[in-house]
């Protein structure tokens, strides 16, 4: 699959950005123009999100597939691969299944495990049952989601994936029909296997409990070069909650 990407930068060594789950590209176009001054920007959209074609197939290995086959077609060799949260999965699950292809890694907020995606089940459902042809404003949409869902930081990630299509009526970037059905894809139990060499660094929020101590253990088992930033006060969304911190851990390792 031919994945959409902003491309930032023309010097340094090649940079992929994997967003997360609802995520898009444009979520890192700030960060993505600062990390340019030394490398070279790759802010992907992974099928079914943002402007990449949609597929009824979603899992680890097509996504990993999809970003083998955007480093083919843009001639990338080895690259440093940056993924938050679902996006951070993606790029460990590569880093196992093509090590000769990853130069270092960095995740973001999220560990080689298991997490429940109850929360986002229901949400999928929730937007699946939304009538979106019958709004005229995201603010309206806002206000229904609003009494389900308090976190507005959080709806206003969501709306930015709302746009007109061709009847001038709202529609959502991301493939709602398959995440709703496939999302449990990415619960997958035996997620990684064996050891990855590969340099590595992970950033977690100090507010966020989706890397715990429970999960250093884990990732001391799969991964052999590894160090564990923390960013104080940020939560899950730490890259936009501190990006000046989470810009100067990624450019730091990145230039080491």
């Amino acid at each position: 699959m031919k994945l959409f990407s902003k491309k930032y930068g023309d010097k340094g060594q090649d940079l992929i950005v994997i967003h997360g789950l609802f995520g898009m590209s444009d979520n890192w176009n700030t960060l993505g123009k600062k990390f340019s001054k030394y490398c070279r920007v790759h802010l992907i959209d992974l099928r079914n999100h943002g402007r990449s074609p949609h597929s009824d197939e979603f899992s680890y290995e097509v996504m990993c597939g999809d970003v083998l086959e955007y480093m083919e077609d843009n001639n990338i060799i080895n690259p440093i691969i940056l993924g938050h949260s679902l996006g951070g999965k993606v790029a460990m699950k590569f880093a196992f299944l093509y090590p000769d292809k990853i130069e270092k890694l960095i995740v973001a907020d999220m560990a080689p495990r298991r997490y429940n995606t109850d929360f986002h089940q229901n949400l999928l459902s929730t937007l699946y049952r939304l009538p979106l042809e019958n709004f005229e404003k995201r603010e309206e949409i806002d206000k229904l989601l609003a009494s389900t869902y308090e976190d507005k930081g959080m709806r206003l990630f969501l709306l930015k994936n709302l746009y007109r299509n061709k009847k001038k009526e709202f529609s959502w970037r991301f493939n709602i029909d398959v995440l709703l059905e496939k999302v449990s894809n990415i619960q997958e139990a035996d997620f990684i296997k064996g050891v990855c060499d590969a340099q590595t660094l992970f950033i977690r929020g100090g507010n966020s409990n989706y890397i715990t101590i429970e999960d250093e253990l884990i990732i001391n088992k799969h991964f052999s070069d590894f160090s564990i930033a923390t960013i104080e006060g940020a939560g899950h969304w730490l890259h936009a909650e501190n990006p000046e911190k989470f810009y100067n851990e990624v450019m730091g390792f990145c230039l080491m």
